[in-house]
């Protein structure tokens, strides 16, 4: 049984990977209307990874004890200076997610809830794997600069973890 704080803070991260979604959605519309299909493929790949992580986030919730919260969404920012100031906004983005799962992991330890402890170690490892792949495309876009972007767009997908391709792709 979660407790009511544990409860909020869950909810709470429930919004934020929804956002998270919804700014991947809105940064790969973006890039594959200005011409880059790769990159467009790889934040619509993200933006169904981070839905994917709220619905755990739901059913956690909900298989605790706890009610899960479909929360209502701030619309992300739909246009970008460009493809180094994207990626440093997903850099940026991934760092808050990490600061919040992180607030998760210290409340578990103050509540003493072992159980969603243990649950939201994924999650931790998750968000080391995100920050360091994003760190990635930012020191790949530094060594192409700005005028070899077309073998940077075509080869982006590459660059995701094994396994992480969304389905269809």
């Amino acid at each position: 049984m979660l407790t009511e704080k544990i409860e909020k803070i869950l909810n709470r991260q429930v919004e934020r990977e929804g956002y998270s979604s919804l700014l991947y959605l809105s940064m790969a519309s973006w890039a594959e209307a200005s011409g880059y299909p790769g990159i467009a493929g790889w934040l619509y790949a993200q933006s169904q990874e981070e839905l994917d992580h709220m619905l755990r986030f739901v059913h956690y919730i909900n298989d605790r004890g706890g009610r899960a919260v479909v929360p209502g969404l701030e619309t992300p920012p739909n246009d970008f200076e460009g493809v180094q100031a994207l990626f440093e906004a997903v850099l940026k983005h991934e760092q808050f997610v990490t600061a919040s799962v992180n607030e998760i992991v210290a409340a578990c330890v103050e509540e003493n809830d072992y159980s969603t402890h243990n649950w939201i170690q994924w999650f931790v490892s998750e968000q080391i794997e995100e920050e360091s792949n994003v760190q990635e495309i930012l020191d790949k876009l530094a060594l192409v600069g700005s005028h070899n972007m077309y073998m940077f767009d075509r080869d982006i997908m590459s660059m995701r973890s094994e396994g992480e391709a969304p389905e269809g792709e």
